[in-house]
């Protein structure tokens, strides 16, 4: 298991985590992941070298299209080229398991998902909205190649799993950049006690953006003594930020959430640059729609907007940590054109974080 935040004392807010600290901690959520590395040196632009890779994430146990997830979409900074988002937005709903890939592969995931629902998992459909989510990994991957396939869309649904979900140089995240040093995939979850229920909040999210100079963890501004040489380059990149939950709120409510997603990324330093792709989507993998009943509503429980406050604490922080523990997971790596990005250097920001009076919290380990 890669390094975690937590183990080196760093700890984001005051809620407990979950039994994995992860999304999966969500009861029905599942994620998978498949790398396409290969190649060194120069780009040839179709032929490498690859950084690269696919994310996958099961909203819900059960069949998705007959029984959808309730679902919200948040666009921060609409820089970005993901599929579904309009359906989503319309009906406040989730129908396929989610893709995370480079920003070129999009197209051909939709068609992998697509295939992978008709012919292997035998849904029955002739209108689907997959959502295929992106970030842009072209500084250390050959993205005009397009190398993410069916093969490996398939290998990501197929061992999508419910426990903790790798987190680095993983998936999607492979090929991404997150404040200058290498980033990736990173997730966490927080476990809460409302009105006498237990209920989970999990956020995964692929990390690729930021200023070296502007990164915060946990409010101590690292950036500012890791940079050599800051500049006044504008903030490019893009983070996909997902949110799974178990209490019972619909897409309204769900669309409270993913903004305070938000806060949680401002924490960690970054502005959502012009040319940066920052979008949230949330879901409640315990709210089920019906694709056909002969009722014309949904029965079940109702969520009142005064028991959310904890869940808007733990959206912030969770997601807050999970691009933290991209960071911390993340191994250096080289790529296209010798271009390389290093891992941050956590005995140096240790170093920082002491000098600045920072409390660490002696023997966390999750």
């Amino acid at each position: 298991m890669s390094e975690r935040l937590r183990n080196w004392g760093v700890s984001i807010g005051t809620q407990p985590t979950g039994r994995l600290n992860a999304i999966t901690d969500v009861p029905g959520v599942r994620v998978g992941h498949a790398e396409v590395v290969f190649g060194e040196g120069r780009c040839a632009p179709g032929q490498g070298p690859a950084r690269t890779g696919v994310t996958a994430i099961w909203p819900a146990d059960g069949h998705l299209f007959d029984s959808k997830v309730a679902a919200a979409v948040h666009v921060i900074n609409g820089f970005g080229k993901t599929t579904g988002l309009m359906q989503l937005a319309e009906l406040g709903s989730i129908e396929t398991p989610i893709l995370i890939t480079n920003t070129l592969n999009v197209g051909r995931c939709f068609d992998a998902l697509v295939d992978y629902l008709a012919f292997y998992a035998k849904w029955d459909f002739v209108s689907i909205n997959p959502i295929v989510m992106e970030c842009n990994d072209s500084f250390l991957n050959d993205i005009l190649g397009r190398h993410v396939h069916a093969e490996h869309v398939r290998k990501a649904l197929d061992q999508a799993t419910t426990e903790n979900a790798a987190e680095g140089n993983v998936g999607a995240g492979t090929g991404m950049s997150c404040y200058h040093f290498k980033g990736g995939m990173g997730t966490a979850s927080r476990k809460l006690e409302i009105a006498g229920s237990t209920f989970h909040l999990g956020s995964l999210v692929c990390a690729n953006m930021g200023r070296m100079e502007d990164l915060r963890i946990d409010g101590v501004p690292v950036g500012r003594e890791l940079a050599k040489h800051p500049d006044d380059a504008p903030e490019q990149g893009s983070i996909i930020m997902l949110l799974a939950t178990d209490a019972p709120l619909d897409s309204r409510q769900l669309a409270r959430l993913a903004k305070r997603a938000t806060h949680g990324l401002a924490r960690t330093g970054t502005y959502s640059g012009s040319g940066s792709g920052d979008v949230v989507v949330a879901w409640s993998a315990s709210h089920r729609i019906p694709r056909q009943s002969e009722a014309p509503y949904v029965e079940g429980p109702r969520w009142l907007d005064t028991h959310l406050e904890p869940l808007f604490r733990a959206a912030a922080d969770t997601t807050e940590e999970a691009i933290l523990n991209a960071l911390w997971a993340a191994e250096p790596m080289t790529g296209r054109d010798g271009n390389s990005r290093p891992a941050i250097p956590k005995p140096r920001v240790r170093g920082i974080m002491r000098r600045a009076g920072y409390a660490f919290r002696e023997g966390e380990d999750a």
